[in-house]
């Protein structure tokens, strides 16, 4: 068993519980279910820097990256450093992130903020919403064609972006559809762990051009953004390098100056 297979899992129980805690019905009745969303996807297409910027506490290949932070201060960080967009880890067992960070960033920022989860169940979609969520990630690796087609059109219709993850071409040519905003390349082999920038370059030719490039995973420079941006992307997620820092929203716009200037 790889680490994604352990991890959905555990995210199938994890679900399950928290289905019979929560009904649908009340999420639905959440000050934030019917809130207007920030589009992602229009922030990047309009961006010459495209940052996506994570807040991620640690992860299963890194461990600990930053247990000390609050969600608050990132959130607003990152928003005064003008990122396009707040990724927020709301798994808790593997990334030690929770609903409760969603929560929190969305009270201190009006980024679009993208909940980074195993999405497994449309009731992930609708919690995503009512948290205050405005993009939700889908990762072909642990979805059918049906399931991508399924919650991407269900995610439309509560007017949140979706951010297709891929990480080869057999991924990439099963999930290709309309209901998509933003196909995201993982550069980082999900079963070995290693990144490789070659990922997004060899996958960026079967993209079609209606989709919102996205590059995701081992990008810690300034020069990895500009050796991509000739291969269409528009969109750059970073984790890992705001967040080992001490300040990740002065970290992100020391970067962003850089990558202007």
């Amino acid at each position: 068993m790889n680490i994604l297979d352990k991890i959905v899992l555990d995210k199938r129980n994890e679900v399950t519980l928290r289905k019979s805690l929560i009904p649908i019905s009340q999420l639905e009745q959440s000050v934030l279910f019917n809130k207007e969303t920030f589009s992602l996807a229009n922030r990047l297409r309009n961006s010459k820097t495209g940052i996506i910027a994570e807040h991620k506490r640690r992860s299963p290949s890194k461990s600990v990256i930053n247990q000390s932070l609050n969600v608050q201060d990132v959130a607003k960080g990152y928003e005064n450093a003008n990122v396009c967009g707040m990724s927020v880890l709301t798994d808790s067992k593997y990334f030690g992130g929770s609903l409760d960070d969603l929560l929190l960033a969305r009270a201190n920022c009006n980024l679009p903020l993208l909940r980074k989860e195993f999405i497994i169940d449309e009731y992930q979609i609708i919690e995503a919403k009512s948290y205050g969520a405005d993009v939700i990630l889908l990762i072909a690796a642990i979805l059918s064609r049906e399931e991508i087609k399924q919650f991407s059109e269900l995610a439309k219709s509560l007017q949140l972006d979706v951010l297709l993850e891929v990480h080869n071409e057999e991924e990439l040519h099963k999930s290709i559809m309309p209901s998509l905003d933003m196909l995201g390349v993982n550069n980082r082999n999900l079963k070995t762990f290693e990144v490789s920038l070659e990922t997004s370059k060899a996958l960026s030719k079967s993209i079609p051009g209606d989709f919102v490039k996205v590059s995701e995973s081992g990008i810690s420079s300034v020069n990895a953004i500009k050796e991509l941006q000739p291969y269409g992307y528009k969109g750059f997620l970073i984790g890992e390098n705001f967040m080992k820092t001490d300040n990740p929203g002065a970290s992100a716009s020391e970067f962003i100056n850089k990558l202007e200037n």
